[in-house]
């Protein structure tokens, strides 16, 4: 995906300079995903952007590893987490869809804001399978724009073509849970925020 990681290159510090929008649901999202790790688990993270959800969650579990494919985001993240001295939080360049993924096993993937970016979906949850131990949990939250923003979706795909844009996946709730129940995961919890980011939480078991 070198596409993509020159378009997040370039957006990196816009993005570590940017406030979180919506910090109520934000501060949710953490408190419900540590209800799902235990102290002892090893847990990667795919998308983490500049790590701020990596350590807010690193001190919950024995080793956390961040993931991302943008080299300008890691560097931001990585600058981040020594200023806070985090000692079980490590750093990977890797895309998620391409057989990059930091050696398993881990307990759990999460994967916040990035399912609908992968170029090729299938098979990042293949790859996320694959890393994970037998009954680890996905976690994730993802912006789901199915039938929304249907006018405007080949001035999206044009723009990401020209690199002014990420590329976007237009998935309902209901067709992200179908591919991930086709990827080997059992839905164990799903959550839809009916709000206007439009995202979903599912929480998945390997099978």
């Amino acid at each position: 995906m070198p596409g993509a990681a020159t378009f997040w290159d370039r957006f990196a510090p816009k993005y570590a300079a940017s406030p979180i929008r919506d910090v109520p649901a934000y501060e949710a999202t953490l408190q419900h995903t540590t209800q799902h790790l235990a102290a002892n688990d090893r847990v990667l993270e795919i998308g983490c952007g500049t790590g701020s959800t990596a350590l807010r969650l690193a001190p919950h579990v024995a080793q956390y590893v961040a993931s991302d494919l943008s080299g300008e985001m890691l560097a931001i993240a990585r600058e981040k987490a020594e200023a806070a001295g985090q000692g079980n939080l490590s750093f990977e360049q890797a895309a998620a869809d391409c057989g990059q993924l930091p050696e398993g096993p881990f307990d759990a993937v999460l994967a916040f804001s990035i399912l609908h970016l992968l170029d090729d979906l299938d098979r990042g949850l293949s790859e996320v399978r694959a890393v994970l131990k037998p009954g680890g949990l996905l976690i994730s939250k993802t912006v789901c724009l199915g039938g929304v923003l249907i006018v405007l979706r080949p001035v999206v795909g044009a723009m990401a073509r020209f690199g002014k844009a990420p590329h976007l996946r237009f998935l309902t709730g209901a067709q992200l849970r179908a591919r991930i129940e086709a990827a080997g995961f059992e839905i164990v919890e799903s959550r839809d925020f009916h709000n206007s980011s439009k995202r979903v939480h599912f929480v998945a078991r390997k099978i």
